[in-house]
């Protein structure tokens, strides 16, 4: 057997994992594994925080130290995770949350450390009302696990150069390109009339699915929402905010249109996946505002499922939602963007034929562009390069 077609095992670090996935980069994960246990001769041995998994080993504080500040708490999780990494070939964490427990089990077994990078701390400025000085903790994490990891994978070529900019003492040539994929098997079309008629929604309506933070820009699109016609309805399965200042505006926003629409309406619980396909198949429009975003994969959920898209032009949005062709791109600018957003918006939602047009282009685009089986070849093959 050649030295590249050797078996090997690589540790999969992440904070997410079922049941408790909550963002794109839980999603990521969940899908990369299930793709890479079909890889002849890979083995992924998960690790991720909180209770006790099944097919997972799973780290959690004692209780005793659960009051400390998140960013701490981290670093203990990570110190543990990484006593049990020795044994395998390659360890590949996801996020800040468990770049530190590879860069530790790469100093300690000498073994090479890859990244994803789904999102950068130095442009999310807006975490550091969410975590205070953590942080700080949080920004150095990142950094000196960028700075040490033998090879980063970013999720779109957008990502790849905010990396660059953002930690100029990474080697570029340790920076690859391997974009999120959409496993088009659970999301595809599928109608489901009874549960609009229980949440009380009426057609047509524009979808926003995502956390409440600033990130997401969902106080834009509220503020957009005014000047769209009252005929639309809007529908934000939105939950979890990240701190107390954006929950507040965004209920406040919320609370201003309900009172003047009968047609918005807020899901606040998160929705079962068969649910979730629903919504955004019934959707005529699905809105992405998000002033970051290194890929947006939800967009990619709403294009395998035949809806067009209405996006903002930030980071990877760009290598998913294709301008005139799956939906509409609105570039982001503080000044107009609410407005231009609107305008978007509205064009779409106001021509059937149009919305049906770009949701079956987005399909197909979806399903031929951005196959897990792809991102898992490309993955393993970055793998064993550096094996």
């Amino acid at each position: 057997m050649t030295r590249e077609k050797r078996d090997f095992s690589v540790a999969m670090l992440t904070r997410e994992w079922p049941p408790r996935i909550y963002g794109g980069a839980g999603v990521h994960v969940r899908n990369l594994v299930s793709a890479i246990q079909d890889v002849s001769g890979v083995t992924a041995n998960v690790h991720c925080f909180g209770e006790p998994r099944s097919d997972a080993q799973a780290h959690e504080l004692i209780t005793e130290l659960a009051g400390t500040n998140p960013a701490l708490q981290t670093l203990l999780i990570d110190a543990d995770m990484a006593k049990s990494l020795s044994g395998n070939n390659l360890v590949h964490s996801h996020t800040w949350y468990t770049n530190f427990a590879g860069y530790l089990a790469q100093r300690s077994y000498r073994i090479p450390h890859v990244i994803t990078a789904h999102s950068l701390e130095p442009l999310r400025p807006w975490k550091a009302e969410q975590l205070g000085g953590g942080y700080q903790i949080s920004s150095w994490i990142e950094r000196i696990s960028y700075e040490s990891a033998d090879a980063i994978i970013a999720v779109s070529d957008g990502m790849k150069r905010d990396l660059l900019d953002a930690y100029p003492a990474v080697d570029p040539r340790k920076v690859h390109t391997i974009r999120n994929g959409i496993d088009i098997r659970r999301f595809a079309p599928r109608s489901d009339s009874a549960l609009l008629t229980r949440l009380g929604i009426a057609e047509p309506f524009a979808l926003f699915v995502g956390r409440i933070t600033r990130q997401k820009g969902l106080a834009h699109l509220l503020r957009a929402w005014r000047d769209i016609s009252p005929e639309f309805g809007l529908v934000l399965a939105a939950s979890s905010p990240d701190e107390p200042a954006i929950g507040a505006e965004v209920e406040m926003l919320i609370a201003e249109l309900q009172s003047t629409r009968p047609n918005v309406i807020w899901i606040k619980e998160m929705l079962q996946h068969e649910d979730l396909v629903a919504l955004l198949t019934a959707a005529r429009t699905f809105v992405c505002p998000s002033i970051y975003e290194p890929l947006g994969i939800v967009n990619l959920e709403a294009m395998a499922c035949e809806t067009a898209v209405v996006a903002s032009a930030v980071g990877g949005i760009p290598e998913v939602v294709v301008d005139g062709e799956t939906g509409l791109l609105v570039r982001f600018d503080e000044d107009t963007f609410e407005q231009d957003l609107s305008k978007a918006i509205s064009k779409v939602m106001s021509d059937e034929t149009l919305a049906t047009r770009y949701g079956r282009a987005g399909q197909v685009r979806a399903a031929a562009q951005f196959g897990w089986d792809k991102v898992a070849e490309s993955t393993v093959n970055l793998y064993r390069s550096l094996i």
